[in-house]
């Protein structure tokens, strides 16, 4: 009397050995597909023409703006005026290579441009900022990053867009570069300019 698998012939055994890999190759062939094909900084936010959630965040005590103590930041911060918000912190490496992109943003009077550092020490936030200069009119501190989750932040840095209407117009993941300045952030903060 055979069992069972003396009965299973060679090449049966040899594609039930290889189907596990066939299967994990063409999974890894997908994801590597769908990582490679898009534009990291467009992933979507759900919260795009939506009200900015409800802010409340304490200022980064010690920090200056056009010699005046900065205040923290909350939904007031917002109204009537276009907004950038940037998220950064201090240990984040792409939020110093941003910051010459921030100080440019910072210098058109139409726009007001608010942070909220994320999940940093207060003394390291203002080191950063005494080293590079505040191009923040607002700071607030996220300390547990509570209000981060609620804006739909995957990591820093991110720069949201909110109208004159208090509503998230546009969201960029990723650092500001001169390419995505020029090509995608200022023709959105042209679109919200417009009455």
């Amino acid at each position: 009397m055979s069992t069972e698998a003396e009965q299973t012939s060679p090449s049966r055994r040899g594609i039930l050995v290889l189907l596990p890999l066939i299967v994990f190759l063409a999974l890894a062939g997908l994801f590597f597909f769908r990582l490679g094909s898009g534009d990291p900084s467009r992933i979507p936010s759900a919260l795009i023409g939506h009200p900015a959630p409800k802010t409340e965040l304490p200022p980064l005590a010690g920090i200056e703006h056009d010699g005046k103590p900065v205040s923290g930041l909350t939904n007031d911060a917002f109204k009537g005026q276009v907004t950038l918000v940037n998220v950064w912190a201090s240990w984040c490496v792409p939020c110093h290579d941003e910051v010459p992109f921030l100080d440019q943003l910072a210098k058109d009077k139409r726009i007001q441009l608010a942070g909220i550092n994320y999940k940093d020490s207060a003394d390291n936030a203002r080191r950063f900022l005494n080293r590079y200069g505040n191009p923040f009119a607002v700071v607030g501190r996220d300390d547990n990053g509570r209000t981060s989750i609620d804006w739909g932040v995957y990591g820093v840095p991110e720069t949201f867009l909110v109208g004159r209407d208090g509503h998230i117009a546009y969201k960029l993941v990723g650092p500001i570069t001169a390419d995505n300045l020029a090509r995608v952030l200022m023709p959105e903060i042209e679109k919200a300019l417009k009455p």
